[in-house]
């Protein structure tokens, strides 16, 4: 495997970064996961302008241009010889003190990891997930903003725990007000009648890539889409209910604290957008060998 840190190569036992780096002191970073399907990379520059964007409200100044940046990825896709793969790119803070203070962190870190990846087994996608709500409440929008996709993670980690104790593998997250915000990794959406419904970004959801694709094949495909506030009893009674991200892309849920969505099995629609989804990754992106 070859790793990009900071313009160059590395195998995996020669890529490191510092004990000093402000991203595993503090968590001080960003990143992005990102897919690439049938040799090209899907919604890149979607991707890199949610970096950019998460950059910009840490006050992170990344060492390389946008389209730098899209070059590096798509190359180190290419030197790895993959067509098919999840890509990790982070950017930390860089080394620095033992303290908080991040002007004494003069030389951001970027580093770009391609691979393959399978966040949930296969029967999962077929038979649709059992998940549950946990205590872990979603951080406060005004604390750190679930919009800015940083490398600290304690709160999404800390509500996987909870969901790996009562024997799930994925956990519905609320916010301070009770509403639904995501799931510890994927956004939420319920359909229900002809509409499509997932929360809003002011509930603590993340600007989520693969989320705002759904919504426009939803559309496309005659639902009415809408961002509201859900609440658990919004979800047990829900037609159906799905999670979406870029490593589980679209994988049902069938059970929610006990609760059976639906018919207890992945729903009509929800094959539809899966189907659909799956289409448009095999056909569009940025090419990765020309």
């Amino acid at each position: 495997m070859k790793i990009f840190i900071n313009g160059k190569y590395f195998n995996e036992k020669t890529a490191t970064v510092s004990v000093f780096d402000h991203g595993l002191l503090y968590g001080d970073g960003i990143f992005e996961g990102i897919r690439a399907y049938n040799g090209r990379v899907f919604k890149l520059k979607e991707h890199i302008d949610r970096l950019y964007n998460s950059a910009k409200a840490l006050l992170l100044t990344i060492p390389m241009t946008p389209v730098e940046m899209t070059r590096a990825v798509v190359e180190t896709c290419r030197r790895n010889k993959l067509r098919d793969c999840y890509i990790r790119l982070i950017v930390t803070r860089g080394p620095g003190s033992l303290g908080l203070n991040p002007n004494r962190c003069k030389n951001p870190q970027v580093i770009i990891i391609a691979d393959k990846i399978q966040l949930y087994p296969p029967s999962m996608y077929q038979k649709g997930l059992d998940i549950v709500t946990v205590p872990t409440t979603r951080n406060l929008i005004n604390a750190v903003n679930p919009a800015i996709k940083s490398l600290n993670y304690l709160n999404n980690i800390l509500a996987k725990i909870e969901a790996n104790i009562a024997g799930v593998e994925e956990a519905i997250m609320l916010n301070a007000q009770g509403f639904v915000a995501e799931c510890t990794g994927d956004n939420v959406f319920i359909v229900k009648g002809d509409e499509l419904l997932t929360p809003p970004l002011t509930a603590g959801a993340l600007y989520g890539i693969t989320r705002g694709t759904v919504m426009q094949i939803g559309e496309q495909v005659g639902l009415r889409v809408r961002e509201t506030d859900l609440t658990r009893y919004d979800l047990f009674v829900a037609d159906e209910c799905f999670l979406t991200g870029t490593g589980a892309e679209l994988i049902p849920v069938v059970k929610i604290d006990g609760r059976v969505i639906g018919n207890g099995k992945p729903g009509k629609l929800t094959k539809e957008l899966v189907r659909r989804y799956h289409d448009l990754t095999q056909s569009t992106g940025e090419p990765i060998y020309k």
